[in-house]
């Protein structure tokens, strides 16, 4: 699934391209009955709504909530994307790739150039809101806060931990609740990086090691956008290219791999924590 590094690379790609655009159509070829996506555009009926809601409106401005992208556009709405598992957005001529070729849904604009939204699981989401209380309504209200944003100090990281000190640390960093954004590719990372263990318990990670995963927090997701994303599976950018993070991969999906940590002796483990898998150090995670 897309994090907030991916999030955050086809947020700002839409900004350099779609912003002051009309949006002429739009297409999807999903149908479902699946009362879940009830006021997503896969019901036929909403998507009958959202088509007569956005024709002929222009968008103002895109930004990006945790793994959502938010395109406001004219008439006080916004269309919101969430891009699931296997889901990506791409604007014009993009590359034939092979990841590219699920295209479920576009929006044409008054240039001529298409949105295209390629998914192959079909487990994204497309719906419409009002942009006047987007961040309070069942999409967004339920998000902690961003970790990039200067707001998101020490204290503050050490107070949404707090909220669940029994967790394991892995488990908790990829609670949205808790934390924006991060999933798990970056918390592998992070965890990594800082040398603590998955499975350790919020409550019994020290103050040298929190102030280290905070530090890491913010390093390591400013890596993932300055590599333009991670590609591992099928995260492609506006153009269909793909991220090189996963070029940079220290922990994620290096089972039975030896640690690059200098110094260090260990192999790279995987643990399935609560439904999720973890990646990390048989020797310096502790």
């Amino acid at each position: 699934m897309p994090e907030l590094p991916e999030v955050e690379t086809t947020t700002k790609g839409l900004r350099k391209t779609i912003i002051g655009l009309i949006i002429k159509d739009v297409w999807t070829d999903l149908s479902t009955k699946d009362k879940r996506q009830q006021y997503a555009i896969a019901n036929p009926k909403f998507f009958k709504i959202f088509k007569k809601e956005v024709l002929n409106k222009k968008i103002l401005s895109v930004e990006r909530r945790a793994k959502n992208i938010l395109i406001n556009i004219s008439g006080e709405k916004t269309i919101l994307v969430h891009m699931k598992m296997t889901g990506h957005l791409m604007y014009g001529e993009y590359k034939k790739d092979p990841i590219n070729r699920f295209v479920h849904f576009t929006i044409t604009f008054n240039n001529k150039e298409k949105l295209y939204f390629s998914d192959a699981r079909k487990f994204g989401k497309i719906t419409l809101i009002d942009t006047k209380i987007a961040h309070e309504t069942k999409h967004l209200n339920n998000i902690g806060p961003e970790p990039l944003e200067k707001q998101f100090t020490l204290e503050k990281f050490k107070e949404r931990l707090n909220k669940k000190p029994n967790g394991k640390i892995k488990t908790v960093l990829i609670d949205q609740s808790i934390i924006a954004g991060i999933g798990n590719i970056y918390s592998d990372e992070i965890l990594w990086k800082a040398g603590v263990h998955p499975e350790k318990k919020v409550s019994n990670i020290k103050e040298k090691e929190l102030k280290l995963i905070f530090k890491t927090i913010k390093e390591t997701l400013k890596k993932g956008i300055n590599f333009g994303g991670d590609s591992m599976s099928d995260y492609r950018n506006i153009y269909g290219l793909p991220g090189k993070f996963q070029l940079h991969h220290e922990a994620y999906r290096r089972t039975g791999e030896k640690c690059r940590k200098s110094g260090c002796k260990g192999i790279i483990l995987r643990k399935i924590i609560n439904g999720r898998s973890a990646h990390f150090c048989s020797v310096h995670q502790v």
